[in-house]
């Protein structure tokens, strides 16, 4: 070989290694069943996240961040694919995506990443999501007390190879029901200050106290996460972002489309590519976030079938604007009997449309009871109790249970949404609006509607049957 083809080589070589030392980490902080607005980063006024607050100061914050279904495997799944429910295949809680799904660890192993997950997991089946598992963190969201958490785990996969970027999630399992980690003689109930879609019984109180406890005890380990990226030295070369999930398991949060159900906290840095305490109003979705990771890695977006899309350029700061809609699916299967949901919201306003208007929504772990009798969540018990003799709580349970066939909010001014718009003829032209939109989404999803939330449906996509692009007759026979 002559010296020059030698020297071109070098340089070749030279320029690839380069590429790869300037691809970014990727590291992604995952709480569960954390109301976004319950954070003081959202205006939450009770809980202590010294943590999550540190992390907004050194990077960027999303004030306007979605997700299209309020339960942990649907979200999950779509956060992991780029893939709205329909597409990938898990529209339902406890199902699962179609084997052929591609997701974060093909995309990003393609790319010469390593791609490991910490923690609760939930989505399934392997092949579509063949994370390498990092010991440290409680898989079981349910487990009471929560297994105690070590650090080695995800240090030493941080660690392991300086030459090979990661990409990490760390999914911790708090503030999911049991409340029981944490210190809730922080939180005296009688002190605390309930959102207003929250009953006021002193059960409610006692439990959110527990509640606010775990909050801040998953603030602590965000704390510790970070500490551990810093101390592996790859703090600098790292994209961070944490997210909220869905919202608790309080009526109105959790399974539902509303604003408290499907809106997430995201906060994103990144030294010297993010800036610094800065908030933005860029509408995204957790379908946007893949592709973002993909094209921060250097990768091409394009060459995936994602339904969402990029917001690099807004983690850079050089727009304020990404997409103009985002959009949302409730399927009450297995949590309950059908009641199938469907939003879309602006950032501005947010349009609801239940499709079983004249039935009566119940969500089993919520509302229920366990075989041995016990409740599930003893404060709903409570709401009703107290329905008989208090105007607010009588109003929130039949908020819950009974809902009009469509809902609007100005979510903006009325981030709870307890004021619905519908029938307000001053906001017909936003009702017509997110109406033709929504019916435009559901139709390139293939989404029938109701239909959808059925025993059938759920088997015909365990079956291997996807329903993304398909006419309804095609889904439901």
């Amino acid at each position: 070989m002559s010296r020059f083809l030698l020297f071109l080589l070098f340089i070749a070589i030279g320029q690839a290694t380069n590429a790869m030392a300037k691809r970014p980490n990727l590291l992604i902080v995952m709480a569960d069943d954390c109301t976004y607005n319950d954070l003081p980063l959202y205006s939450g006024q009770n809980a202590k996240t010294p943590n999550i607050d540190r992390l907004a100061s050194q990077g960027l914050t999303f004030n306007r961040a979605y997700l299209a279904e309020a339960m942990c495997q649907p979200c999950r799944a779509e956060l992991m694919t780029g893939q709205y429910p329909l597409h990938n295949g898990c529209a339902w809680n406890h199902s699962a995506s179609q084997p052929s799904i591609k997701s974060m660890p093909h995309h990003l192993g393609s790319l010469g990443y390593r791609v490991g997950i910490a923690g609760k997991v939930h989505v399934k089946p392997a092949a579509a999501f063949p994370f390498e598992k990092v010991g440290g963190f409680d898989p079981n969201c349910v487990r009471n007390p929560t297994r105690p958490h070590e650090l080695n785990g995800i240090s030493g996969f941080m660690k392991r190879d300086n030459n090979q970027p990661f990409c990490l999630v760390v999914a911790l399992v708090e503030p999911h029901v049991p409340w029981v980690m944490g210190d809730p003689s922080q939180y005296p109930p009688a002190k605390l200050k309930l959102p207003p879609n929250i009953a006021d019984t002193l059960r409610t109180r006692q439990d959110f106290a527990k509640y606010l406890a775990e909050i801040t005890y998953m603030d602590s380990q965000v704390g510790q996460i970070l500490d551990t990226l810093k101390a592996s030295g790859a703090e600098e070369d790292t994209l961070v972002l944490f997210t909220s999930e869905q919202g608790s398991q309080f009526p109105g949060n959790k399974w539902t489309n509303w604003n408290t159900g499907v809106h997430t906290a995201l906060v994103a840095r990144w030294p010297g590519q993010v800036p610094a305490g800065k908030r933005t109003d860029a509408l995204v979705q957790y379908a946007d976030i893949l592709p973002t990771l993909v094209d921060a890695a250097g990768g091409k977006p394009s060459l995936h079938p994602y339904d969402g899309s990029s917001f690099l350029s807004v983690l850079h700061g050089k727009t304020g604007v990404h997409r103009q809609f985002t959009y949302g699916i409730h399927n009450n299967i297995p949590e309950g009997p059908p009641y199938p949901i469907r939003s879309v919201s602006d950032g501005e306003y947010h349009y609801i449309r239940n499709l079983l208007p004249d039935e009566i929504y119940i969500e089993k772990h919520l509302m229920g009871t366990r075989g041995t009798g016990q409740l599930n969540n003893p404060y709903w018990a409570t709401w009703v109790w107290d329905s008989w003799n208090s105007p607010r709580s009588y109003n929130l349970v039949k908020r819950y249970m009974h809902r009009p066939a469509e809902q609007l909010y100005r979510v903006a001014a009325d981030p709870y949404e307890m004021e619905n718009l519908a029938n307000d003829p001053s906001e017909a032209k936003h009702l017509a609006k997110l109406r033709k939109e929504l019916d435009r989404w559901m139709n390139a999803q293939g989404d029938p509607g109701a239909p959808v939330d059925t025993p059938k449906a759920i088997q015909a996509s365990k079956n291997g049957n996807h329903l993304h692009g398909q006419p309804a007759t095609n889904i439901i026979r």
